[in-house]
């Protein structure tokens, strides 16, 4: 397993993989110190995400291989086709997956997503339109939605 940390507005980001694919990315402290094997596995990832910081990338196109049970994968999955600067609610999440009663084991695997940016499980919100839920904290789920589109979460001061 290969490990390279990147410098992001959201903290820095620790970006683990190998040849089969990304398989987390996480936030980690300042005090943490990571030795760096090769990053050339990761290399294409660290760019993507770069770009994405930039505001130059809306897909990504790097080999992912999160880890978890058969019905989160498929949940994640189904996150991968929610467009860049859009948003759905959990339980249009959960209809979409052939369950409208699933909406809390499918909140559940939104939880779990090891690849959060990636799988962007920051663009499901509550049916209201509030920002319920985000394992990253709700700041940082404010702030992808507002990097991704920024005339809708217009600020009044």
């Amino acid at each position: 397993m290969e490990k390279a940390l990147l410098q992001t507005p959201l903290g820095n980001l620790l970006i683990e993989g190998d040849e089969n694919g990304l398989t987390s990315l996480s936030i980690i402290s300042d005090e943490i110190k990571i030795t760096h094997t090769s990053q050339k596995t990761l290399e294409d990832a660290i760019i993507q995400l770069q770009e994405y910081f930039e505001g130059k990338r809306k897909q990504f196109t790097i080999r992912l291989n999160p880890q978890g049970t058969n019905f989160q994968k498929k949940v994640w999955q189904k996150l991968l086709e929610i467009p860049f600067g859009t948003t759905i609610s959990y339980q249009q999440l959960s209809n979409q997956l052939g369950d409208s009663k699933a909406i809390r084991a499918v909140a559940n695997a939104n939880s779990k997503n090891p690849l959060w940016i990636i799988i962007p499980c920051h663009r499901v919100i509550g049916s209201d339109g509030s920002l319920t839920g985000y394992a990253g904290g709700l700041w940082r789920k404010k702030w992808l939605l507002e990097h991704e589109n920024p005339s809708l979460q217009q600020r009044l001061f």
